[in-house]
């Protein structure tokens, strides 16, 4: 009986360290900007706190020189010059940089805790031999001066945008690499993506006062700046030549900003009390779109906090500037040239990374479809509510999703799919790079909610953000929670859509009569297995739903209350052929169809459907 409870005991406990054994890392910035608006350089220190919560000793540190990608020869320019399909932003401009037109971070001293340390510079990444290691659960203080150089808008970040936005700040600043239990994420720029530590930021950026700026995090001094974020031509007192703006951003990734000497700037308090910043480039038209973005976008976060999560920050940052659409904490640069549908439609898209990106921070560059996917989803439902509601033009529709899922199954004919394990940069080519990223990590999601049901799906969203948020969730995170809600095993699910290009085909074969009854026969035709809805349409109109789970799923899915369902055999995988016998006379019967939801992502559809002919 000891031995029995001291097992117990020792059970427990292992369950206890297994529940307690994530960590994540710890910074702390505090950065001084000195910016030259006619070099377009500026001149950076920054101390840096790090704290180690691994369990490992650390010998080396690793930080992101993304300003380095935009130089002739860098890994960026040889890429974008030699893939198949090229980013038309990018093609072969940076090749044709000038010297006074490249982007560069250059290091002039670092040290840590006091002491010079050694470094080599490689490209974009920045390899730093520690003095003293950095022990488990210790914390050790990095000095660094810096100098940049601000390339010319070629990629997200840059000066003298197309639209005329003066500066968009981003991946500005030399950037601590995470390290996870994957180890150091220490990848070069190349085109895409990104992994930050969470943290806290204290940036002062001085430059000349008749620039305005929005950045990630609040404005700690908006009377010393004398006139907060109006515009620079406003009737205000004579103001220094040079000011500096100081902001604070508390536990985030990132920290990014723009600024511009034409900015206008309108906010709004939302209906929870997030304050939203709008702040653009008047122009003939786009002025009075961006004028009626804050009244449309408190309505979108009605719908966002109530579907996906409660936002988290106190404000977040539309801002005009980059070169169309990116994100980062608490603020996002979008082109501002739009109708209004665009306009709102980039912001929506940009915004609900913040969901899965900013709060929920999977690692961006091995899971681009967990954040631009589940974004891409997010964003197709909010921009359905906003039509429904009249904010927006257009027609709201009963499934939001059709129109990715068809996407996705005509790319998947193509050949150039791509397993969602290929890390973002490693993508054989652009488009399948971004089909995989944002159409099939849609996709994901939306026939996710068709294989364990409306309900237990929506649970699982909410649980996963309010387990996650501040974390750094993987595939497995987020299965192992929806799992939970609907007592569904879904480890094939991921192995299959994650893991492979096996693709998805189903088939009507044969319908019989059987004396009063109807036999129909069914054919897996694809590689990729799923549980199937079968709806008979009798000719009086009424409807039958026939539901097939499969073995391997452990349980069957949650209907909404008031479906008519017939629960019928376990499928089984390695079966390529399937029958049920349905409780109908086959002369009643108007037509049968596989997945009338049209949720799933089956590459043939002419052969799911059969319409009954009577003679």
């Amino acid at each position: 009986m000891k031995y029995g409870i001291i097992v117990l005991i020792l059970f427990g406990n292992l369950v206890l360290n297994a529940q307690d054994c994530y960590w994540q890392q710890k910074v702390d910035y505090k950065m001084d900007i000195d910016f030259d608006v006619e070099e377009n350089q500026f001149d950076g220190h920054q101390i840096l706190k790090y704290t180690n919560n691994s369990p490992d000793t650390l010998h080396k540190v690793f930080y992101h020189l993304y300003f380095n990608a935009f130089q002739p020869g860098s890994m960026m320019d040889e890429r974008s010059r030699t893939i198949s399909d090229p980013d038309r932003r990018v093609g072969s401009r940076i090749a044709e940089l000038l010297a006074s037109e490249i982007g560069y971070q250059k290091i002039e001293s670092l040290k840590q805790d006091g002491k010079p340390l050694k470094y080599i510079v490689e490209g974009t990444i920045l390899e730093v031999a520690l003095n003293e290691p950095i022990l488990p659960g210790k914390t050790t203080v990095f000095d660094m001066k810096f100098k940049g150089q601000v390339p010319i808008q070629i990629r997200r970040s840059g000066r003298d945008s197309y639209e005329g936005i003066d500066f968009s700040m981003t991946q500005w600043y030399p950037k601590l690499s995470e390290y996870d239990v994957q180890g150091w994420n220490a990848n070069p720029y190349i085109a895409r993506e990104f992994h930050g530590v969470w943290g806290d930021f204290d940036v002062s950026i001085t430059m000349d006062s008749k620039y305005i700026i929005g950045a990630t995090g609040i404005l700690q001094n908006p009377q010393e700046i004398g006139y907060g974020y109006q515009a620079a031509d406003s009737q205000e007192p004579k103001r220094k030549k040079e000011i500096t703006w100081h902001f604070k951003a508390e536990n985030v990734i990132d920290f990014a900003w723009a600024a511009d000497r034409d900015y206008k700037h309108i906010s709004k308090v939302a209906h929870d009390g997030t304050m939203l910043h709008f702040i653009f480039q008047p122009a003939e038209g786009a002025s009075e779109n961006w004028a009626l973005l804050p009244s449309i976008m408190d309505e979108a976060l009605k719908f966002i906090n109530a579907n996906y999560g409660k936002y988290q920050f106190p404000q977040y940052t539309f801002i005009q500037g980059g070169d169309g659409g990116m994100e980062y904490p608490m603020i996002t640069l979008i082109t501002g040239g739009r109708n209004l549908n665009g306009l709102v439609g980039v912001s929506v898209h940009e915004w609900m990374h913040s969901w899965y990106q900013f709060m929920l921070a999977t690692n961006e560059s091995l899971y681009p479809w967990m954040d631009e996917g589940f974004a891409s989803f997010a964003s197709s439902e909010v921009m359905n509510h906003l039509r429904k509601i009249g904010k927006i033009s257009g027609n709201a529709v009963d499934n939001p999703h059709a129109g990715t899922t068809q996407s996705y199954v005509s790319f998947s004919k193509s050949g150039l799919e791509e397993s969602l394990t290929t890390h973002s940069d490693h993508y054989a080519t652009n488009s399948g790079y971004s089909r995989g990223a944002y159409t099939k990590g849609s996709v994901f999601l939306s026939q996710l909610e068709y294989v364990i049901g409306e309900k237990p799906f929506r649970r699982g969203l909410l649980r996963y953000f309010n387990t996650w948020k501040f974390k750094h969730p993987t595939p497995n995170d987020l299965i192992r929670i929806m799992e939970k809600e609907s007592g569904i095993e879904l480890d094939w699910y991921k192995e299959y859509f994650v893991y492979t290009t096996k693709t998805i085909d189903y088939g009507i074969v044969n319908v019989e009569k059987q004396g009063k009854m109807t036999k129909i026969g069914l054919s897996k035709i694809g590689l990729m297995p799923m549980p199937l809805d079968i709806e008979i349409t009798k000719k009086d109109g009424t409807k039958e739903m026939h539901y097939i789970p499969m073995a391997i799923m452990r349980g069957e899915k949650e209907f909404s209350k008031g479906t008519n369902v017939v629960i019928e055999k376990d499928w089984a995988w390695t079966n390529s052929s399937y029958s049920f016998i349905a409780n109908v006379d086959h002369s009643e019967i108007e037509s049968i169809k596989i997945d009338p939801s049209g949720r799933m992502a089956d590459t043939d559809i002419s052969n799911n459907e059969l319409i009954i002919k009577q003679e």
